[in-house]
């Protein structure tokens, strides 16, 4: 089980931490970096910076929006971002939900998120090989564009630059069951929201067919601390802004999949004090337990002892959020 550094998104501003974290990883052995964008910070630029200062350890996007560029924009930025760093990139995407794809981006939700995603990878995947001209008879990415509204001059290209490699990794951020069916079948691996080593049926059927190498790289909130109930609050603020926050009482993916881990009524609550305002009291509703199982907190021997249950499963990759080096190198000891 590899380990890598999740840093996330901005919030405010710039957070001055990213950067020596990133150096401190790599230090430490860390196989990857990744970087997020929500509605703010963009996940690239971040990732760009983090490359001209570290010379080895890979870099992903963790996630990039399908909704933010057109599938070709996403591989330019993939393939000049490897070229730039010496073959380092691991592209990873996400369809993001209907209030944030319509909301922010001002683009409609696609009415076929398997489809849309499906297309969105096979564009990708024919500028990096760079056999001839991108050409996709699709629903949601058709390359040419042939409708009612265009000029009908649209002209079948291939990339002028050559990409650096044709197989660089694309992984996708993918909850649903068979959003996540599909992912093992289009792309190189699944970058799950929430992992429970407790939990290995949740996704048993939908990882049935995933093929050999296949990367499973599940994001991880990691602190070293005394105090377990004190540690979890950081993961139950990011938990009830997701279930909370990200997405409408009647169609939130994050909601969705904490229903199906065993905790339905208790996202239910999450979510109805998040819409009322009370928004402190829907992060003290998120059950310990929950956050808990999915996040790897309290003394160096607790997170030990917990290890042991994320390295019997299939997980190939650990993308560790921590807040201070001290974590990264605790958890770089124990799983060396």
């Amino acid at each position: 089980m590899r380990l890598g550094l999740a840093l996330g998104y901005w919030g405010r501003g710039p957070d001055p931490r990213h950067l020596e974290l990133a150096r401190e990883a790599e230090r430490l052995g860390y196989d990857s970096v990744w970087t997020a964008e929500a509605w703010g910070s963009d996940a690239f630029t971040a990732l760009t910076w983090i490359a001209a200062h570290t010379s080895r350890i890979k870099l992903g996007t963790g996630i990039a929006q399908m909704a933010a560029r057109t599938p070709t924009a996403t591989a330019m930025h993939a393939l000049t971002l490897d070229h730039l760093s010496g073959g380092r990139v691991m592209l990873g995407l996400g369809l993001s939900g209907p209030q944030v794809v319509e909301g922010w981006y001002g683009r409609p939700f696609p009415k076929s998120p398997l489809t849309a995603t499906r297309e969105y990878v096979t564009v990708i995947r024919q500028v990096l090989a760079r056999e001839g001209p991108v050409t996709v008879d699709g629903r949601f990415h058709p390359h040419p564009y042939q409708g009612p509204d265009g000029t009908g001059l649209g002209k079948p290209l291939k990339p002028i630059t050559h990409p650096l490699r044709a197989d660089l990794p694309v992984l996708l951020g993918a909850e649903g069951p068979r959003n996540i069916a599909q992912t093992t079948r289009i792309a190189d691996g699944w970058l799950p929201l929430y992992w429970s080593p407790t939990r290995p049926e949740v996704y048993r059927e939908s990882l049935a067919d995933a093929p050999d190498g296949f990367l499973i790289a599940p994001m991880v909130r990691a602190m070293v601390c005394d105090d377990v109930a004190e540690g979890l609050l950081p993961v139950k603020a990011m938990l009830g802004f997701y279930i909370g926050g990200m997405g409408h009482a009647a169609k939130n993916f994050h909601a969705d999949l904490m229903a199906r881990m065993g905790f339905a009524e208790e996202a239910r609550r999450v979510q109805r004090l998040f819409a009322e305002g009370r928004r402190e009291e829907a992060v003290l509703a998120v059950p310990d337990a929950f956050a808990d199982e999915i996040s790897l907190i309290g003394p160096r021997e607790r997170i030990a002892e917990r290890l042991a249950s994320w390295h019997a499963g299939p997980i190939t990759d650990l993308l560790v959020t921590a807040p201070d080096p001290r974590t990264l190198r605790v958890l770089a000891e124990l799983v060396a």
